[in-house]
């Protein structure tokens, strides 16, 4: 195990390189200037923005711009926001608690809803469980996350007055009255996201088990006395989850790019409204910063998921 995991880690440093560069090279060669506003400002003297040019190093070679920001970054130092005049880092800090809760919750919601219903509908195949749970999730599937979203602030803020629709990260209240008024506000975007991954979840575990169901050292099982039961957790559920990590562990980092726009929508103070923000203010060191963490996101996650593998099926060994 420590040696295949030293072995993907030595894989990822030159896939997270070239990401960066790729990344890096394509935000140079974007439209616009991060100082826009400034030679627009007839109070900023062109010498001043120039200074501020050469400071920062926007008219070196894109390559040499590159390599400063490398070696910044792996001394810790991930630029300074043009916009917000703060460390990139220090804004990423403030946002990411925020956007873990948020997306960590959904996922966790999405699991809880999708596996158990994936499972029962497909040991109970065509029966009006069944049907009625492929419904839904081809219905929650095909909405998408901007429309359930108006949906729920229509239905749970304007119309019952239940749960507001604006999120706050600063509450001024203690003890579990914060804890609640912080999970109340959640409650939305988190079901929002929850049952939008939900949905695609239940689909692959049911196909997933159907397929395990089917072989033989299933009708083995069965032969030998065990109860449904047994059968199902211990000899169909356990196999049928293998393809369904992958699924999950490449499905978080598109969570956090979907969470976007449940964030615009809620007005949630994380990293999804940061990077929009950055995006519209040619804030360049920002959108990196953002991007690459999605970047690594992927590249941990996969890691993560050959990981579970082995712990799912015995049969499966790291050499």
């Amino acid at each position: 195990m420590g040696a295949y995991l030293l072995r993907r880690l030595l894989i990822a440093i030159p896939s997270l390189l070239g990401i960066s560069l790729i990344l890096f090279t394509v935000l140079a060669l974007a439209p616009g200037d991060p100082f826009g506003e400034l030679a627009t400002n007839p109070n900023v003297p062109p010498e001043v923005r120039e200074a501020l040019r050469a400071k920062y190093g926007l008219d070196d070679p894109i390559l040499v711009r590159y390599l400063h920001w490398l070696t910044a970054m792996l001394q810790g130092d991930w630029g300074f926001s043009f916009a917000s005049r703060v460390d990139v880092d220090d804004l990423i800090l403030q946002r990411l608690p925020t956007t873990l809760f948020v997306v960590g919750s959904s996922q966790v919601l999405a699991l809880i809803v999708a596996v158990p219903v994936g499972i029962l509908a497909a040991i109970r195949p065509y029966s009006v469980f069944d049907q009625v749970a492929n419904t839904l999730a081809f219905v929650g599937f095909s909405l998408p996350t901007f429309f359930t979203g108006l949906l729920f602030i229509l239905l749970f803020s304007l119309t019952l007055d239940w749960l507001p629709f604006v999120y706050q990260a600063d509450i001024a209240a203690t003890g579990w009255r914060w804890v609640w008024e912080h999970v109340r506000q959640a409650i939305m975007p988190v079901c929002v996201l929850g049952f939008f991954q939900a949905a695609s979840y239940t689909r692959y575990v049911r196909a997933s088990v159907l397929d395990v169901a089917r072989l033989d050292y299933v009708t083995t099982a069965r032969a030998k006395g065990l109860s449904d039961g047994t059968v199902t957790v211990r000899h169909i559920a356990r196999n049928a989850l293998i393809p369904v990590v992958t699924l999950v562990a490449l499905q978080i980092p598109a969570v956090f790019g979907g969470a976007i726009v449940t964030e615009q929508i809620f007005r949630i103070p994380g990293i999804g409204s940061l990077l929009i923000n950055a995006m519209l203010a040619n804030d360049t060191p920002v959108v990196m910063a953002v991007t690459f963490v999605f970047a690594c996101l992927v590249v941990l996650f996969n890691l993560v998921a050959d990981l579970l593998y082995g712990w799912l099926d015995p049969r499966i060994s790291y050499r």
